[in-house]
């Protein structure tokens, strides 16, 4: 679970509501806090239990470099709505639903990222080929579910809510299992309520089923590969969730250019933000090139 550093909006970022035809998409919109947008709109996807507010540390500075980034909660995440149906929260259709949102924002070809669970969402996007993109990301990912500690994590989750996910179950889950680590972890109180009411605010139905396609979802990495959108692999060198040496792998496979970040783990945004933003504005703006002539 990511954990922002702070929660107070940075200049130039505000909270938005974006319609598109499956649904409004909860976002968080930055802009140059000077000067206007000159280049082309970033869209950032967050991970399995995380939300917008993830990327609170990077967007005023991927924002400076001159463009408007989003940052989105998924449909079923915190603060966007979502529908009671299962079948909404698989990759494919939640992949459809970041696609959609990026036609919505009308802002021309976009550079996409997903983060974590979020990768495995937005590759279907990338493979669709439905949304018009400039590159992606791939960040703290890998090429299918993810293994060991994180998945058990995920499989006792889904244990708990059982076949029937209500908000009485995850009210459960929060009090009875995470309310008293998240204490211990000498959380500021705002950081600590946030946490609570991030994980209260997710459908019980969508957190269900997207544990279970966290944890089962194939290897699509040839299909990746196969399309001719410029790539980026960007992960913490400590990272707990993918072991950084099959994300690794996985950039070779894609022929994706790779970053790894010192002193981070599985949250480059937060643990190193001004690494990553450096690093993502690069690849960005190199992506950006033969358009700009």
């Amino acid at each position: 679970m990511s954990t922002p550093r702070f929660l107070e909006l940075p200049p130039g970022v505000r909270r938005v509501d974006v319609a598109t035809p499956l649904g409004s998409i909860a976002a968080l919109e930055a802009v140059p806090a000077a000067g206007g947008c000159e280049r082309q709109a970033a869209v950032l996807v967050p991970g399995f239990t995380g939300s917008k507010e993830d990327f609170l540390s990077v967007l005023q500075t991927l924002a400076q470099a001159g463009r408007r980034v989003y940052a989105i909660d998924m449909p079923g995440q915190y603060q966007s709505p979502g529908p009671d149906d299962p079948a909404a929260y698989g990759c494919a259709a939640l992949g459809r639903a970041v696609g959609a949102l990026i036609e919505a924002l009308d802002e021309g070809p976009v550079h996409l990222l997903g983060h974590s669970f979020g990768g495995l969402v937005t590759r279907e996007t990338v493979i669709a080929g439905d949304a018009p993109l400039l590159s992606y990301t791939l960040m703290s990912s890998g090429p299918s579910g993810v293994p060991g500690a994180s998945a058990d994590n995920a499989q006792q989750l889904m244990a708990v809510l059982g076949p029937t996910p209500t908000a009485e179950l995850l009210a459960a889950i929060w009090w009875e299992h995470m309310d008293e680590p998240t204490r211990s972890m000498g959380l500021a109180d705002d950081i600590h309520a946030f946490l609570r009411d991030r994980m209260l605010g997710n459908s019980p139905i969508g957190l269900a089923r997207m544990a279970e396609e966290v944890t089962a979802a194939p290897d699509r990495t040839a299909e990746l590969a196969a399309t001719d959108v410029p790539k980026l692999v960007l992960y913490g060198e400590n990272d707990d969730a993918w072991p950084p040496e099959l994300q690794a792998t996985m950039a070779k496979r894609l022929q994706a250019h790779r970053v790894v970040i010192p002193g981070a783990a599985h949250s480059p945004s937060v643990e190193a933000p001004e690494t990553t933003a450096s690093a993502l504005t690069d690849f960005w703006n190199r992506a950006e090139t033969p358009q700009r002539g």
